[in-house]
């Protein structure tokens, strides 16, 4: 029984050190735009991106419930030392993309990481491939589909913006960004932090602490204010790279680009759907760069983030597959 609580405190802490690494290394996605403009002073960004990610994760457990039953057959096959693998492989690639400064999906890395975690512990026959498949559609989508409503909405704005003066346009949307700022890191907790939720409430039904899936309210707010506090750390290496070296953004840009990029991600998670929130933003800066000229996004840029994207989960999975059977051979 000792080892058994010791197994299921480690999930817990991990998945909170999962979220922790999450809100730091994602902290661009929500203020990257803002800060790249000066609309907003960077610690002042960070700390309002911190509170609203707390209020966000609050709101809905739905892409929780997605993660924690859908990538699984069962979760009564699912153990501690399984989820433990699947955490590590998250956290490892996390913190090496950060630490790059390469925008990544912590989305990706933890889908990835359970997958490996499974294959080698279970089989094929442990994982849901229906549920996998519905994941992995949402992760690549939603960053086209934030592309293409990306182009739509700066093409809206040069409609009823084009006539004025882009002086005045522009000090208008410096503040207007504050708004769009907000919004992003409101609809970023809404989806990003109900994957640790997931994941522990995954957890603490395959132990036996829990008799539904449903998260409980304790987990709730433990893994909001996890990624609250990592959000609060900042993240500066990822920052520079999605505000300022895909497209040089303006205010109005980067108004386009957040708003568009809060309202794919929040829809994601009315249709509880995990999301990277990292390809989305970045496909939004893709998309309004896109309407003002072709070549004014830096493609190569673009380039060695998609390849990371691509690597993420098949590397992920190689980690979790081998923290699993090192975690199996000590316990």
């Amino acid at each position: 029984m000792g080892e058994f609580q010791f197994l299921i405190l480690t999930v817990i802490i991990l998945a909170l050190l999962f979220d922790f690494i999450n809100g730091f290394h994602d902290t661009a996605n929500a203020i990257a735009t803002s800060v790249s403009t000066r609309a907003l002073n960077p610690s002042l960004a960070i700390f309002m991106a911190a509170g609203l990610n707390f209020l966000g994760a609050m709101v809905s457990t739905g892409v929780a419930k997605t993660i924690g039953g859908d990538i699984v057959s069962s979760a009564n096959i699912v153990d501690e030392k399984v989820i433990i693998a699947a955490l590590v492989g998250a956290i490892v690639w996390n913190l090496l993309t950060w630490y790059l400064g390469i925008p990544s999906s912590s989305s990706h890395a933890l889908v990835g990481g359970l997958i490996g975690a499974v294959l080698i512990s279970v089989g094929v026959t442990g994982l849901n491939w229906s549920g996998i498949g519905k994941i992995v559609a949402a992760l690549i989508i939603s960053p086209v589909a934030a592309i293409i409503t990306g182009i739509i909405m700066m093409n809206l704005m040069f409609i009823f913006f084009g006539s004025f003066s882009p002086h005045a346009v522009n000090q208008n949307f410096k503040r207007l960004q504050v708004i769009s700022a907000a919004a992003m890191s409101f609809s970023h907790g809404s989806n990003d932090a109900q994957k640790s939720m997931g994941i522990i409430t995954l957890a603490l039904f395959s132990g036996g602490f829990i008799e539904v899936f449903e998260v409980p309210t304790y987990v709730k707010i433990l893994c909001a204010a996890a990624m609250a506090f990592g959000t609060a750390m900042g993240g500066w290496r990822i920052i520079k790279t999605v505000g300022g070296k895909i497209f040089k953004l303006e205010p109005i840009s980067g108004f386009a680009a957040d708003l568009n990029s809060s309202a794919v991600v929040f829809g994601a998670t009315l249709l509880h759907l995990p999301v990277s929130t990292t390809h989305v933003v970045s496909g939004s800066i893709m998309g309004v760069g896109t309407a003002k000229r072709v070549n004014a996004v830096h493609w190569g840029v673009a380039q060695e983030m998609v390849k990371a994207w691509v690597m993420t989960i098949p590397i992920t999975a190689l980690i979790g597959a081998l923290v699993f059977w090192a975690v199996d051979f000590i316990f």
